[in-house]
């Protein structure tokens, strides 16, 4: 079995001391493929050169809502040029945050609605972030226009997964469903088709049980396939292999590198 990381950030610092090795690493750990995503600037044009490093990764660009309020004009230019590189395969992450709201709300609306406006205008898929915030997100969403894409790190409930397999999204899951409490992702997973469904890490954040609490690394993708499967009942290489698929299909650009 071998699975996609849809969603990791190894330009993190917490990564500076073995960033080469465990990324040289993952096709032996059966990790196929890793979308780095950026969040700012730097870490967009590092997610590309990770990319140009290892032919099994591949790069987002995009600016977080945290950092929407670093955003000008010139500075989405500058994404937009750094978007035509081969292997970017998405524009993102983007979206709203009202949890921290280290930009201000109005600010990250904004910013987001251009964002997604450039994202259409070059015809890439793109990478949603979704915070307290779910409702207006998804307004934002459904009053545009999109190339597919990708709720990361979904966070909420089964008629809202629902509503964004409808409008032709997918959801990204990952360790949360490992430990979830409440049972609303669970619930959303269960509600949702299988050929909906991506798998990411959010490395090196949110780490699946029974490795939670320490830092997280792709191969640990197989415990998020492990807990889909039970909840959808059905094989974790059945779980494997479509969310595979899934993620080569919204990443399209994937298909003639990789």
């Amino acid at each position: 079995m071998t699975l996609i990381d849809s969603h990791a950030h190894y330009e993190n610092k917490q990564f500076n001391h073995d960033r080469h090795d465990l990324l040289a690493s993952m096709p032996s750990k059966n990790v196929e493929l890793v979308i780095n995503v950026g969040c700012n600037l730097r870490d967009s044009i590092s997610s590309i050169q990770l990319a140009d490093t290892y032919s099994h990764v591949y790069a987002t660009v995009g600016i977080h809502p945290h950092n929407a309020k670093t955003l000008t004009d010139v500075l989405l230019e500058q994404l937009i040029q750094l978007s035509a590189h081969n292997k970017v395969v998405a524009y993102g992450e983007i979206g709203l945050d009202f949890h921290y709201n280290f930009s201000s709300q109005d600010v990250q609306r904004y910013w987001f609605k251009q964002q997604l406006q450039a994202a259409y205008d070059i015809g890439l898929p793109v990478v949603i972030h979704s915070r307290e915030a779910n409702q207006e997100v998804y307004d934002i969403l459904a009053s545009g226009s999109v190339h597919g894409g990708v709720v990361h790190s979904f966070s909420g409930d089964a008629h809202l997964a629902q509503a964004y397999v409808e409008m032709g999204l997918y959801i990204g899951v990952g360790g949360v469903v490992t430990f979830d409490k409440t049972g609303q992702l669970q619930a959303a997973v269960a509600a949702v088709p299988l050929d909906h469904i991506l798998l990411e890490t959010d490395a090196p954040y949110l780490t699946p049980a029974p490795y939670r609490g320490k830092r997280n690394e792709s191969h640990y993708l197989f415990h998020v396939a492990e807990a889909i499967a039970e909840i959808k009942g059905v094989t974790t290489e059945e779980v494997c292999n479509v969310t595979t698929q899934n993620t080569r299909k919204l990443f399209a650009r994937t298909h003639s590198e990789a």
